[in-house]
């Protein structure tokens, strides 16, 4: 027990260590792809609370050595404390680590965003659903790789055994097909919100193929969850 508690924290260092080093890679405001695949690999590995320390910690240092405005804490501490909720809630589904990251800071973190910014960074042009599409877009990015990693721990039979060494929650992820098909579909839902905001609210563009971009962003993700569930079914029944 004691040694797995100091395991624990020697992986919660090194995952801050690497969130710190790799945060910058594809960051612009309100967008952090990395910081989001630490959240949701330190939610799956450790669960909630250490999700939630982790992310705190990631932000403070970021905001202390790097400058970044408060964006580094609300785009990040909301995710991936829902990240672990929803990934034991669900009984070790990956798809819903991701979905509670995109939830957590695409829609909760981008919206507290608004009165941080404006009242601890002085912005006076934002508005409330301001950083939604970036934070959907960073988090789509950042779960997309955190999942298909995870997904390939699962398949060397690593993430149990990594799991079971920090002392952490071990799951049956067998036949998850399904319901990681249905989560692709579902985050298509949150893209479609985003894309609907952004061209509405932001970009205040109006009529012919503008009209469609919403729909279009959920039928791609509808089209990728259907090739998912065909795809991986038949190694599944092999």
């Amino acid at each position: 027990m004691k040694n797995q508690k100091v395991l624990k924290m020697a992986v919660l260092a090194m995952l801050i260590a690497l969130g710190v080093v790799i945060s910058p890679i594809l960051r612009v405001e309100g967008m952090c792809p990395m910081a989001h695949f630490i959240n949701i690999t330190c939610a799956v590995l450790l669960g909630p609370y250490y999700a939630l320390l982790c992310a705190f910690l990631i932000g403070v240092i970021r905001m202390a050595v790097m400058g970044i405005p408060p964006l580094a804490l609300t785009g990040a501490v909301f995710g991936a404390f829902l990240s672990g909720v929803l990934y034991r809630a669900s009984k070790g589904k990956l798809i819903f680590a991701v979905i509670g990251e995109v939830i957590g800071t695409g829609l909760i973190g981008s919206i507290i965003s608004y009165p941080v910014m404006t009242v601890f960074w002085g912005k006076t042009d934002l508005t409330w659903f301001f950083y939604v599409p970036s934070f959907i877009s960073g988090t789509l990015i950042g779960g997309s790789i955190a999942f298909i990693f995870l997904k390939q721990l699962i398949k060397a039979g690593l993430l149990a055994k990594y799991q079971a060494s920090l002392g952490s929650k071990v799951y049956d992820t067998q036949n998850t097909v399904l319901t990681d098909s249905l989560g692709i579909c579902f985050i298509g839902i949150i893209a479609y919100l985003a894309v609907l905001v952004l061209v509405k609210n932001l970009l205040k563009l109006t009529g012919g193929l503008y009209t469609f971009l919403p729909l279009i962003a959920f039928l791609i993700f509808a089209a990728i969850g259907v090739m998912y569930y065909f795809v991986n079914i038949k190694k599944v029944r092999e």
